[in-house]
């Protein structure tokens, strides 16, 4: 999660586009795909987006996003396919590094929060997992959905429980 500071004053563009799963907000910074929202309205979206960057100038852009959103869109509904886009990602180094993690599972997999704390060389728990997850503002290209619990059933999802399902099931069968 950003910091008020470090993002103060500036621009990030954004749009909104619709998907298998519901509704998606793109939102983009020069460097790159700063957000993938996942819901079910654009004003449930766009309060996220606030939420995530409180004092960036936030401007709607559908035309200058128009293709960027299509590649993200097509990518949400068949993941296995990779996202050919540069991602502005933004977090501490704890999150950065579960974030990172989670991009190495491959579609159609799955792992738990206390695999993924193990696999990182930061003293990093099981929740500490959960909370990066929950910080994610990538929806699918830093893959939380993969995440499940130890027993292997399905808990939290910032975006549902029930979307997290279904991705992992589109996932599955790619």
């Amino acid at each position: 999660m950003t910091t008020d500071m470090q993002n103060a004053g500036e621009e990030i563009r954004f749009t909104f586009d619709k998907f298998s799963l519901g509704m998606v907000l793109v939102a983009a910074t020069d460097q790159g795909i700063a957000a993938i929202l996942l819901g079910d309205g654009k004003d449930e979206l766009h309060r996220e987006l606030v939420y995530a960057f409180p004092q960036a100038r936030l401007v709607a852009d559908e035309v200058g996003l128009v293709d960027k959103a299509e590649k993200i869109v097509a990518f949400l509904d068949a993941p296995n396919q990779g996202l050919d886009l540069p991602l502005d990602i933004r977090g501490s180094a704890q999150e950065q590094a579960v974030w990172e993690a989670l991009r190495n599972v491959p579609a159609g997999q799955t792992t738990t929060y206390g695999q993924i704390a193990k696999s990182l060389p930061l003293p990093v728990t099981a929740q500490d997992v959960g909370a990066a997850c929950a910080a994610n503002v990538l929806a699918v290209a830093i893959p939380c959905h993969r995440v499940v619990k130890a027993d292997g059933s399905i808990s939290g999802y910032r975006w549902g429980v029930q979307r997290k399902r279904k991705l992992i099931n589109v996932e599955a069968v790619a």
